[in-house]
């Protein structure tokens, strides 16, 4: 298992949504099992969000969206990684969470999103499922 301590992930607000309980709920939750967080923030660019999982140099980015726009947020942020030479699931572990239907998050998940959590899924879930994807990344595979 990959030390959580050596793991980087951004919690990243895409758009106009406003609200980010889950998405602080969640941060704090990665931190207190001891992954080391960083939160953008609300009301982030698809370009913003990217830039900072570049100049962060994260392992994960957890992407939370409420809006009703995440079939056209996260499709760009897939997107611009690739142009940014970064591959999804390769490269950086790539979750999203939030108001996503079932339909739409099975899409995001055939676009390249590893997993999507709905409302109401269990922290220890989540955490478990980065525990046993971490070290499919490019980079851990090479340090192992």
């Amino acid at each position: 298992m990959v030390e959580r301590s050596k793991v980087r992930v951004l919690i990243a607000k895409p758009g106009l949504d406003g609200h980010d309980r889950g998405a602080k709920v969640i941060a704090r939750a990665l931190r207190d099992a001891g992954f080391e967080v960083i939160y953008t923030g609300i009301r982030q660019t698809p370009e913003q969000i990217v830039e900072s999982v570049i100049q962060e140099d994260v392992d994960v980015l957890g992407i939370s969206i409420l809006s009703g726009a995440h079939m056209v947020l996260i499709p760009k942020i897939l997107k611009l990684l690739e142009e940014r030479g970064i591959k999804p699931n390769e490269d950086v572990l790539v979750l999203a969470g939030g108001i996503i239907p079932p339909d739409d998050a099975e899409q995001l998940e055939k676009m390249g999103v590893a997993k999507v959590f709905g409302p109401g899924s269990p922290i220890s879930e989540i955490i478990k499922f980065i525990d046993e994807n971490l070290p499919k990344l490019k980079k851990f595979r090479e340090n192992a």
